[in-house]
């Protein structure tokens, strides 16, 4: 019986994928998630996944997932080595797949980053990828392989770009951390325009793109109605948790204060539609803003 049950199988099941996993479960679906590690193999099951261990590191442990699972949720990052421009994971992933009854849909978790710096300009899914850093161009590598693999197998493709992620019970889902070091941010004319989502509401639309995933791999941005520069973000939450609101900083006064990885992040401008999100996915948004966010935390 209970493999008559419709299955999920959750690659990459962190933060987002456990999140999301209370939903399929409440709507009677039975979810099994690919891990590498025995320990947290103990924990999903405690949660009532089925857990299979595997690593997209070493395709030949990934035999078994194999016709598993006719839709599957691939939250798995890309490897972080800065010499990689392409997505081996995500290979090893699609062949694995491609050894049995092929996965009826496939929802996959990219970044919003595939853009790169579009100086504060109002964007949808139609513009043109333009990956400034390693780390984008991996996810647009692993975008075009699920492409190719979705035209392959005939499987139902959805691509959810997603931008920084939050929640309180998320480990770093919340600016006071680094309200209290203090850590600056650019002056107002120096300033780009960040883009948020709750983690909850991040879990709920990739559970619902699981089933209105579309043929061709739609583009969806799973972002929310936020339009704030990046130090206003930071002003708002200081106000909200009684801090000091952060120094601001010139471009180059900050380029010897702050680590690459976050200069990174403020080297790069746009402000997302999420059109697509409400009305192809029909998703409403119980967080609208990330100021209702921190409000309701």
């Amino acid at each position: 019986m209970r493999f008559r049950r419709t299955r999920v199988l959750i690659v990459g099941c962190g933060d987002v994928g456990l999140r999301a996993a209370p939903y399929l479960q409440k709507a009677r679906v039975r979810v099994l998630a690919l891990t590498s590690s025995p320990t947290r193999a103990a924990l999903l099951r405690g949660l009532n996944i089925t857990p299979l261990l595997g690593n997209l590191d070493q395709p030949n442990t990934l035999g078994r997932l194999a016709g598993l699972a006719p839709r599957v949720l691939h939250l798995a990052p890309p490897p972080t080595d800065p010499a990689l421009r392409t997505d081996p994971r995500t290979r090893h992933l699609t062949q694995a797949l491609a050894r049995s009854t092929r996965p009826r849909a496939l929802v996959y978790g990219s970044t919003t980053g595939v853009y790169g710096d579009c100086q504060g300009a109002w964007i949808d899914e139609t513009r043109c990828v333009a990956p400034s850093t390693p780390r984008a161009q991996r996810r647009v590598d692993a975008e075009r392989q699920l492409r190719r693999w979705a035209r392959a197998t005939g499987a139902r493709l959805a691509l959810l770009r997603i931008p920084g992620i939050y929640a309180p019970d998320r480990e770093g889902g919340t600016p006071e951390a680094r309200l209290r070091r203090g850590t600056p941010v650019l002056n107002a004319e120096d300033d780009v325009y960040t883009n948020h989502i709750h983690a909850d509401d991040l879990a709920r639309a990739c559970v619902k793109a699981l089933w209105r995933a579309s043929a061709g791999g739609r583009v969806c941005h799973v972002s929310d109605d936020t339009e704030l520069k990046m130090g206003d973000y930071f002003d708002v939450a200081a106000d909200h948790y009684g801090l000091p609101r952060p120094p601001r900083c010139s471009r180059s006064e900050a380029q010897t204060l702050l680590p690459p990885m976050l200069l990174s992040f403020m080297s790069e401008s746009r402000r997302l539609r999420n059109q697509r999100l409400k009305t192809e996915l029909r998703l409403s948004l119980r967080y609208p803003t990330v100021i209702e966010g921190l409000q309701r935390l």
